[in-house]
């Protein structure tokens, strides 16, 4: 049976999707889609993919047109007899309700794994999860990836006089401590206490971050509070500088207004999201290289870990 590999988009990554496919050397595969007056929507290939490796590319943050996108395509490859199926989610949506964090409220991660493993992927290809057990949400092998595979040669190339890696907030510690391992940094953490989603009430720096330059390090900002917040109280506490790292620029909100207006220097983030950014605080580091190359060490069957920075 033939194994070509064949890459498709989805509408929320054609941008990202263009970019792999040229870094793999082939062509983006064909598709379109007829949309119903209703709204509903019906996403097709316009090329054989029998016995075909299909790759689709597509993040899924809101709206959840995104995610039925993604669970259309892939039932229509499966259906159209694909040999394998790989779903590219370089953001997978819904990953921060990653568990129940009050009574009778769902796992919205895990249902989104069990959608797609019903619609009939073999496999998902990630970057930078909320939280890494989600791999465990999946009966699939997940290729889990890391922006820090990026973000950290690029602090090095910064040649900070005396650089030191910093957490916004406790739950993102272990994150923070690979940086440092491999930066030969000092950590500091942020203590943040919420009253409600998005909104902190409360934020304590938990280190010394005199004369430091500080690069914070998350997987994701979204209204960019945590975010601004942790870079005011460290200049508040003598830091010299502070920059940050985050892999997904949700950036929703008033997210620019206050990234503007924080003593952040610098935001870094990759472009699992498409978006025009709208401060020139933000500088955007592409993942296309790594994920066309992942892909093609999958379908040569070649180790990926050298690929990690973990």
């Amino acid at each position: 049976m033939s194994s070509k590999v064949k890459i498709f988009a989805a509408s929320a990554s054609k941008d990202l999707a263009e970019t792999i496919a040229e870094k793999f050397g082939q062509p983006l595969g064909n598709t379109s889609i007829v949309y119903f007056s209703d709204g509903e929507f019906e996403p097709s290939f316009d090329e054989t993919v029998r016995g075909c490796n299909v790759f689709i590319v597509q993040s899924t943050p809101p709206p959840s047109d995104n995610l039925m996108e993604l669970l259309l395509m892939i039932d229509a490859a499966k259906r159209a007899s694909a040999y394998k199926i790989t779903a590219v989610i370089p953001y997978f949506g819904y990953a921060r309700q990653d568990k129940k964090g009050k009574p009778r409220v769902p796992i919205g991660a895990k249902l989104a794994a069990n959608l797609l493993t019903a619609a009939g992927v073999d496999r998902i290809m990630t970057m930078d999860l909320h939280a890494d057990q989600i791999q465990g949400f999946f009966e699939v092998p997940v290729d889990h990836m890391f922006a820090s595979t990026l973000f950290i040669p690029y602090i090095k190339s910064l040649k900070l006089d005396n650089l030191c890696v910093a957490s916004p907030d406790m739950g993102g510690t272990k994150r923070a401590n690979t940086y440092a391992k491999y930066l030969d940094s000092e950590v500091v953490v942020c203590y943040k206490h919420r009253d409600k989603a998005n909104e902190v009430s409360k934020m304590m720096l938990i280190g010394d971050v005199l004369g430091k330059d500080i690069v914070l390090v998350d997987d994701m900002v979204d209204t960019a509070g945590t975010l601004t917040k942790a870079a005011n109280l460290m200049i508040e506490n003598g830091a010299s500088s502070v920059r940050a790292c985050c892999t997904h620029a949700i950036l929703s909100g008033n997210a620019y207004e206050r990234i503007e207006q924080s003593q952040l220097s610098e935001l870094i983030v990759t472009d699992t999201l498409r978006k025009e950014h709208k401060s020139e605080k933000v500088k955007v580091i592409e993942i296309g290289d790594l994920f066309a190359d992942t892909i093609s060490r999958v379908f040569e069957k070649i180790s990926i870990s050298s690929n990690f920075i973990s």
